[in-house]
């Protein structure tokens, strides 16, 4: 029996409530996007792993949008494990989200179907 594509996976585990990436068991390297294969090592023994979800903006930019809709977040975040994510900075003006900023993970609906990671401030409640 096969095992589902690893992008089936993750996207399992967030429908679950669950944010998980890969790590190989015998580098420690963290992957994201998932794969079967780690990047940089070539490592094949990757697990699903929950990693703390804490983060650091990487870049930011803001999306403009046609009123009346409201402008959005695009950052990339690198989380405290070493991957970086596309993603958006919720629960604050788009503006305001700053290279450097301190960030945590949440699963929320995505536009879709689905549910995606997105980030808040660190100290946001």
């Amino acid at each position: 029996m096969s095992q589902p594509p690893p992008t089936a996976t993750y996207f399992q585990n967030l429908a679950n409530g669950k944010f998980m990436i890969q790590r190989s068991a015998s580098t420690g390297e963290w992957v994201f996007y998932p794969r079967m294969i780690a990047p940089r090592t070539g490592a094949v023994d990757l697990e699903w792993v929950e990693p703390s979800g804490l983060g650091t903006v990487y870049a930011t930019s803001v999306k403009r949008m046609k009123p009346p809709a409201a402008d959005v977040n695009l950052a990339i975040v690198e989380l405290d494990e070493g991957p970086r994510m596309m993603t958006h900075v919720q629960s604050i003006p788009p503006e305001e989200v700053a290279i450097g900023m301190r960030v945590r993970a949440q699963i929320v609906d995505g536009p879709d179907d689905g549910k995606i990671v997105v980030f808040v401030p660190e100290n946001a409640a």
